[in-house]
């Protein structure tokens, strides 16, 4: 039988994975401590409201999970009711073992246009845009999104792109193709929300293989200037992005780039199995320091912050880098 292009990238990822002992790049590494102070389930609008807006290109599966799965499918509109994580230390263990935030319900909007429903339901407010990285089903994004989004106690309204991620460690190629393959839609959904004069500032917050998507997207787009006017801050966490294309794409995007805050670490091993795939080419979330800092964006360096097994996720699961989305969204703000 012959080898097919996919079979070839899960047998390359398997020769890099297997000696590092590597778990998934993006299911979330963030473990709660139960005796943490709980977070109040109104610090954020969110938590008052958990009704988290998604746009995506993934294909519809039905009314019962996964709701979306990991085929490609057209953009559509949806709103996905959450439950809060759990107050008191036994809701804080029940959250560390089920994820936090929870699915119970989803109502897929039937319109012509779902960007166009999107920036309607946006009602007026700021937007937190959230776009995942690899590996990542519907459900998990949507808990990281909830998560992300409570955690920065946002006010406005959150809003998750999730494109179709295998959800699966060996397909890094689908997923990056995947991702590629969204940007259209990515495009749709950032032009309706810019061009409605009633939404607020739009604060994108990308992961890992999701900054390949949002760079893309905005340099599509680098040519409108109600981009610039509406953006607040764009936060590129662990940018899964070949170093030379990274600078080739942010030095396109003009005054973009001084919006930017790039979270790096060069300890990050899932970037370094990254790097080996794509023939020792450093990631950008793993890049010197110096290369980017020549670019004009914030860098964020979390070398010796937190802990986790692939320092990956650190914007998520250590507090202290999750402060640093804060603060680049309040530069944006004003």
């Amino acid at each position: 039988m012959p080898v097919t292009r996919r079979d070839f990238s899960r047998r390359s990822l398997l020769a890099a994975f297997l000696p590092l002992g590597l778990a998934a790049c993006a299911q979330s590494e963030a473990s709660v401590s139960p005796f943490s102070e709980p977070e109040r389930a109104d610090s954020s609008a969110l938590g008052r409201d958990p009704r988290l807006l998604v746009m995506t290109t993934r294909n519809a599966t039905g009314n019962a999970p996964p709701f979306f799965g990991t085929d490609r499918g057209k953009l559509t509109f949806a709103e996905v009711r959450l439950s809060p994580p759990g107050r008191g230390i036994a809701g804080r263990v029940s959250s560390a073992v089920s994820g936090d935030w929870q699915i119970v319900g989803i109502d897929r909007i039937n319109a012509n246009d779902p960007a166009r429903a999107l920036s309607d339901a946006v009602n007026g407010r700021d937007v937190l845009l959230y776009v995942h990285g690899f590996n990542e089903t519907f459900e998990s994004a949507t808990r990281s999104a909830g998560q992300l989004s409570h955690s920065l106690e946002f006010r406005g309204r959150t809003v998750l792109f999730t494109w179709p991620s295998g959800g699966k460690l060996f397909d890094y190629a689908y997923d990056r193709e995947s991702a590629l393959w969204s940007r259209d839609g990515f495009v749709d959904t950032l032009r309706a929300l810019v061009s409605n004069p009633t939404v607020g500032r739009i604060h994108i917050v990308a992961h890992s293989m999701g900054t390949f998507l949002t760079l893309e997207g905005l340099r599509e787009l680098r040519d409108a200037p109600e981009v610039y006017a509406r953006i607040g801050s764009i936060v590129l966490a662990s940018p899964d992005v070949d170093i030379d294309a990274f600078e080739q794409t942010v030095k396109r995007l003009g005054p973009l780039a001084k919006r930017m805050t790039v979270i790096i670490d060069p300890g990050d091993r899932a970037l370094a199995v990254s790097a080996r795939i794509a023939g020792g080419v450093a990631r950008a979330g793993a890049a010197d320091r110096g290369r980017l800092d020549a670019l004009g964006v914030r860098v964020a360096d979390t070398s010796g912050r937190g802990w986790s097994m692939l320092r990956h996720d650190l914007f998520l699961s250590d507090s202290e880098v999750t402060q640093v989305v804060r603060r680049a969204m309040d530069r944006g703000e004003t």
